[in-house]
């Protein structure tokens, strides 16, 4: 799948430090055929080098910018809260779509998130068939039926 504007894949960045759940997120877009980009990061650190381009992840070619964030709370160095609001208080970034996927259901995690602008907030199901079934959800409505300015 990729954009109708550019001709140039849908680039996804993953910010998931829990190596089981990124794999079933990865192993779902390979299940139904989404030949897309997926950038995978294990660190809110990490997912702010990549969103900014400073660190090992500066070379933009290398390193395209996202055209989405799928991103967890729970995350060594910098927390997923912290990630998300700065992507979103900064002018460059905030139009780019971040989607909460996480386990936890937290009023306050909910709320602060949304707080911060996040465009979705998904919990993840403990089932593996379950997750695969919204991760099919989620890749569809992102990537097909949502409306984006770069299409």
């Amino acid at each position: 799948m990729t954009t109708d504007a550019a001709a140039e894949p849908f680039r996804l960045l993953l910010v998931e430090d829990n190596d089981a759940h990124a794999e079933m997120v990865k192993r779902s877009f390979e299940q139904h055929r989404i030949s897309n980009v997926v950038f995978h990061v294990d660190d809110g650190q990490k997912a702010l080098d990549y969103v900014f381009r400073e660190g090992e992840y500066i070379d933009q070619e290398k390193y395209p910018s996202p055209h989405c964030i799928l991103l967890d709370l729970r995350l060594p160095r910098v927390d997923g809260l912290e990630v998300l609001r700065r992507i979103k208080s900064d002018e460059k970034t905030r139009k780019t779509p971040v989607v909460i996927l996480t386990t936890s259901a937290a009023d306050n995690d909910i709320a602060q998130s949304y707080k911060y602008h996040a465009n979705s907030y998904v919990v993840k199901p403990m089932d593996f068939s379950r997750f695969e079934a919204l991760m099919k959800d989620l890749v569809y409505y992102w990537l097909v039926w949502n409306q984006t300015p770069w299409r």
